[in-house]
């Protein structure tokens, strides 16, 4: 399988967001890249917030990411994930959907919609 493709490139990221890698998820996504929760409240933009992003959500909790279901089409990519992460508040798990952008092997967009 081509390395570069919208699927593996999206396969590369949930990896990375499972290993808690900051450096690796900043790496994968492009250095203009915008993070919306569905359809369009702005939740990051550019490598300096998603990478703030990241370690803030990983401070807060270790979550793990579990692919229930993937879509391809051309350069989008959907995924129905359940993430599981555990606070101080006990076990919490979160159904989303989420639909990334892949430009030139990167993620250049990425949508959130939460159940």
């Amino acid at each position: 399988m081509n390395p570069s493709t919208p699927t593996t490139v999206v396969q590369a990221q949930l990896d990375a967001y499972n290993a808690h890698d900051v450096a690796a998820l900043v790496a994968i996504y492009a250095d203009d890249v915008r993070q919306f929760q569905h359809p369009d409240t702005l939740l990051a933009q550019g490598s300096a917030q998603i990478a703030e992003r990241f370690t803030n959500r990983f401070a807060a909790s270790r979550p793990q990411a579990r692919l229930l279901n993937r879509i391809a089409c051309g350069k989008l990519v959907i995924d129905h994930e359940i993430v599981t992460s555990i606070t101080a508040q006990g076990t919490l798990e979160q159904e989303l959907v989420a639909t990334y952008e892949v430009v030139d092997g990167r993620i250049a967009r990425a949508w959130f919609s939460f159940a």
